[in-house]
């Protein structure tokens, strides 16, 4: 079975990515970390529970890794083609406990699992050869944290809560057969639309707001 873990906004810059939920949420999201072995970087969001939101982007003072990034990062021109099309919200990943199980005959759509930090692995991430999105974002990217549970106490909690989270597609019986298919709790509902297309209902103190 898979969990909502985070929803994803993948950004040209960190900068561009933090303004982007300012205005959408009116927040100022925090810095998170830096991934050294990725050669990117984030802000971090609690939206209740143990679900969070991630902006994530190149490191530009980073190395690159020797293999694909993860989030489609190592395509900026396919990143901002996205961005500029107002699709910012891109994507989700989804926790396992079992990601040789979930990935047994998927491999084409999720990757293959990579072990990170490659020298002291405390994670495994599913990650196509090519570093792009499963699916272009319409399926999950997956995460194994090995038994652990997500460290929520340096995150940042502003008293956001992810209320409804959707994605528009032009095949939804599809994707949502997918979903089913990997037993996945938390996922986006599916609904008609010209083109993949994420929104999140976020609760904050100012009221509900969209992430798109």
């Amino acid at each position: 079975m898979l969990h909502l873990d985070h929803l994803t906004v993948i950004a040209p810059s960190l900068a561009e990515g933090v303004a982007h939920v300012r205005e959408c949420l009116d927040l100022d999201v925090p810095f998170g970390q830096r991934h050294a072995y990725m050669g990117t970087h984030n802000h971090l969001l609690q939206l209740g529970g143990t679900v969070y939101l991630e902006i994530v982007a190149v490191d530009p003072a980073g190395l690159h890794p020797g293999r694909a990034r993860w989030f489609g990062l190592d395509h900026p021109d396919r990143v901002r083609a996205a961005w500029d099309a107002g699709r910012r919200l891109r994507g989700w990943v989804a926790r396992t406990d079992d990601m040789d199980r979930v990935l047994n005959g998927r491999e084409a759509i999720f990757g293959r699992k990579v072990a990170l930090p490659p020298h002291e692995p405390v994670f495994d991430f599913a990650i196509p050869d090519d570093g792009s999105l499963p699916r272009d974002g319409a399926a999950p990217s997956l995460i194994d944290r090995r038994g652990r549970a997500r460290s929520m106490a340096t995150m940042a909690d502003l008293g956001a809560r992810l209320v409804s989270f959707t994605l528009e597609h032009p095949d939804p019986p599809v994707i949502a057969a997918l979903h089913q298919d990997l037993a996945a709790t938390g996922a986006p509902t599916v609904v008609t639309g010209p083109a993949l297309r994420y929104e999140a209902t976020i609760s904050t103190a100012s009221g509900l707001r969209t992430l798109t």
